[in-house]
């Protein structure tokens, strides 16, 4: 049986239509202080559950999520599984300063706590926190929507270029897969979401470049990134990422930069309009590994890369 809190109901329904199978019914009870109580609406007695639900901001999110845990523990769930596109408080997983927070395996231990048995979830910040959990955790990753869709553009002269060095592991493995060059950024940040220098390590005159990162937030690098390769000489720059977090002044950031075009999946709903932004659905990604888990099947065949 598949349930969805309230942020999540949209790839909720398009998982179940994949399935084949009916959204459960849960209510979801606000109160006037911004309190609220979930409550299944049919029996889950002994059955499989799994809660689609992803932890982006609004902390509201996360809270639903572990009320939906708590209620089927409650109400004699055989099996638990929290189906979480995007996991949020993941760029908290170190601590790089002194006395900080590490976000990260906070929420972790919470979705332990509550009562969860397996966690399925996409493009993790960092690869490691699957290790902050002590329940399986299926790994899946957006590429198995994106990589078709670049194949699909017949790029000459392609280039994949990480925005920043933290992410070269990832776009080395786009630029394997794609059998084209590779470039880097440098850069350095004056605070948090505030880019101060960068420099391109590469050749990207004549090139298509694609921009290869797992989030976009503020969008500051990201442009940055583009413009700058355009400048150099870059024939067309284009960005893709799996979580389309887009905060704050994003979307006119992209609409004003050099951007042909930037491509998200679906993880997270984009309400703004900006034409650049263009989503693809991973919601029969996430349909056949919950196929698979029901089933004790293999999901390794899965990754594209």
């Amino acid at each position: 049986m598949v349930f969805s809190g309230t942020a999540t109901k949209y790839l909720a329904e398009k998982i179940c239509l994949s399935l084949g199978c009916p959204l459960g019914q849960l209510q979801i009870t606000k109160f006037s202080d911004g309190e609220f109580a979930v409550s299944y609406e049919e029996s889950i007695r002994g059955r499989d559950i799994f809660l689609v639900q992803s932890t982006f901001p609004n902390s509201d999110n996360l809270m639903e999520l572990l009320l939906m845990i708590d209620a089927a523990k409650r109400a004699s769930a055989r099996t638990i599984n929290a189906v979480i596109p995007y996991f949020g408080w993941a760029r908290q997983d170190r601590k790089d300063k002194p006395r900080v927070s590490i976000g990260a395996k906070l929420v972790a231990d919470l979705l332990s706590v509550a009562g969860v048995n397996r966690v399925i979830t996409m493009d993790l910040h960092a690869d490691q926190i699957q290790g902050f959990f002590d329940v399986p955790v299926d790994h899946l990753y957006g590429s198995s929507v994106i990589l078709p869709y670049l194949q699909s553009l017949n790029l000459e002269d392609l280039v994949i270029a990480s925005p920043d060095v933290g992410g070269s592991k990832r776009a080395n493995t786009y630029a394997k897969f794609l059998g084209c060059p590779l470039v880097l950024c440098n850069k350095t940040r004056a605070r948090a979401n505030v880019v101060a220098t960068m420099q391109i390590i590469g050749d990207v005159e004549g090139k298509n470049v694609v921009i290869v990162d797992d989030m976009v937030d503020t969008a500051g690098t990201i442009t940055k990134a583009a413009d700058l390769m355009k400048a150099s000489g870059a024939k067309t720059v284009r960005a893709c990422a799996s979580h389309c977090v887009m905060s704050g002044p994003a979307s006119e950031r992209v609409q004003e930069s050099a951007l042909e075009e930037i491509v998200f999946t679906d993880s997270i709903p984009y309400t703004q309009r900006c034409a650049k932004v263009k989503q693809l659905s991973v919601a029969d990604t996430f349909a056949e590994a919950i196929r698979r888990v029901i089933n004790n099947q293999s999901i390794s065949d899965l990754y594209l890369i």
